[in-house]
């Protein structure tokens, strides 16, 4: 099931003494703090009066935090935003939400485990399963290996080649 909120990110730090917030980013684009209108943080909404990057984070101001002790009270929120604010995704590309727990199996429908994590390596993305090995089996997200994402079924199939997974496990 698809969470209705997807988290964006986690205010770290205040910026400032006029109750700027200092935002990690937790999407591919940070640059949507600068197009969404609010976000929720512990289930009240805030209005971005204005947003910018800085370095590897981005500045927010709110409305209704205009000083250093309001933007104070907000550390270490988690920020979430309704899913359907992101519009619809382009084809081939998940929430990392959604693939957690996903059942990873082969084409003839062995069980290799359910998705974990994904680790984002920079040239492909990688799926980290649990499973019932001694060792991790790590599944490069490329198309060789990812055959078929299916989310709503929740299950992810793939094409097992020679290395990937060790048998002695």
């Amino acid at each position: 099931m698809k969470n209705h909120l997807l988290e964006i990110g986690k205010i770290v730090n205040t910026h400032g003494i006029r109750g700027e917030v200092k935002v990690q980013p937790w999407c591919d684009d940070p640059y949507i703090f600068e197009e969404i209108e609010y976000f929720y943080a512990d289930g009240m909404r805030y209005e971005i009066k204005s947003a910018r990057l800085h370095k590897n984070c981005v500045l927010v101001m709110l409305e209704g935090v205009g000083n250093m002790e309001q933007a104070v009270r907000l550390k270490n929120k988690i920020l979430t935003i309704e899913r359907e604010m992101l519009g619809d995704l382009p084809d081939g590309v998940y929430y990392i939400c959604d693939l957690i727990g996903m059942t990873v199996c082969t084409e003839d429908e062995t069980v290799l485990g359910t998705v974990e994590d994904v680790l984002k390596t920079g040239s492909n993305d990688v799926y980290v399963l649990k499973s019932d090995r001694k060792q991790p089996v790590l599944i490069p997200v490329i198309d060789e290996v990812v055959k078929e994402v299916n989310v709503a079924d929740g299950y992810i199939k793939v094409h097992l080649i020679e290395g990937l997974i060790d048998d002695e496990d």
